[in-house]
């Protein structure tokens, strides 16, 4: 019979607040950081500075709202997927602990509140989040079917800087021409630049998982890219920051904006030695940390627009 300092008191279950809150990634905040820094710079871009507070508040959160939104279908379309890896066999969606209704009527509600945001801006841009929403339902599903699924990742996480774009700059009238003419071709540059940023960090991502995803069958840059996987991270990482920087230089910023670019260029190559052995650990805490790579560019872009 055990001893009494031995008998250990069963641990309360968790609330429902708790684990819909683990379930939209609360805790982690690292998700919403990396599409907030280049919508951010592109909003300031687009205002040429402080956009005021209301869009300033209207993009802080409706990228958290959209980014929670996102995380609940995630782990819906994912949960036969994720008890099968290690990292993600806990999540509430898989671990049973959240239903199915609960986690889609979640996101749903999320993303109408990030909508009804979007309803104060422009026309342009509500055109564009409706695009945005089916881009960032398609990627779960992307990972079945897409052997680089980051890609869709990539342009559903760099949505909100053509939507930064035409909230700033967007009329206020409806017509077939919103989105042209408040889009301008560089605010496009921007997202493809944008892109090969999300290649980089999300294929560091996809390598910690990289075992299991073999295992069950699922498609990642990671498995896709084999051997060259490190050096495919360092070519995005290249790709993002030159093309970001010569479409700075294009627009006309200059000394900032390219101590931004060089804070950024010393945070990818810090980031070459922790996934160069593609241990677990090292390749997880640079995914973690890549929003300083975005701070450090939107500092650079707003205090070069500021000192003007």
């Amino acid at each position: 019979m055990p001893s009494p300092a031995s008998v250990q008191p069963a641990q309360p279950s968790p609330s429902r607040a708790a684990l819909y809150l683990d379930l939209i990634r609360w805790n982690r905040p690292a998700g919403w950081l990396l599409l907030l820094w280049p919508t951010l710079s592109a909003l300031w871009i687009a205002a040429d500075g402080w956009p005021g507070w209301k869009l300033f508040l209207v993009f802080v959160a409706g990228t958290v709202l959209m980014r929670s939104a996102g995380c609940c279908v995630n782990d819906v379309a994912d949960r036969e997927f994720d008890r099968h890896v290690k990292r993600t066999a806990a999540r509430p969606v898989t671990s049973g602990a959240v239903s199915v209704r609960e986690a889609l009527t979640l996101g749903a509600l999320l993303a109408l509140a990030a909508f009804a945001l979007v309803l104060t801006t422009s026309p342009a841009a509500i055109m564009l989040s409706v695009a945005g929403l089916a881009v960032t339902l398609a990627y779960p599903f992307a990972k079945r079917l897409v052997a680089m699924p980051q890609a869709v990742l990539g342009i559903a996480f760099s949505f909100g800087i053509p939507m930064a774009f035409a909230a700033a700059q967007g009329g206020s009238e409806w017509h077939r021409g919103a989105v042209t003419e408040a889009v301008p071709l560089h605010a496009w540059g921007l997202l493809a630049s944008n892109l090969f940023w999300v290649l980089a960090y999300d294929t560091e991502y996809a390598m910690v998982d990289r075992d299991d995803d073999l295992r069950i069958g699922m498609k990642t840059s990671a498995i896709t890219l084999g051997r060259f996987d490190v050096a495919a991270v360092m070519a995005f990482y290249a790709a993002h920051l030159a093309s970001w920087a010569w479409l700075g230089h294009r627009l006309g910023l200059g000394g900032w904006f390219l101590a931004g670019i060089g804070v950024a260029v010393a945070q990818a190559l810090w980031h070459w030695t922790l996934i160069h052995t593609r241990s677990r650990e090292g390749c997880f805490k640079a995914f973690r940390l890549n929003h300083w790579i975005g701070f450090a560019l939107f500092c650079g872009a707003a205090l070069d627009l500021a000192a003007r």
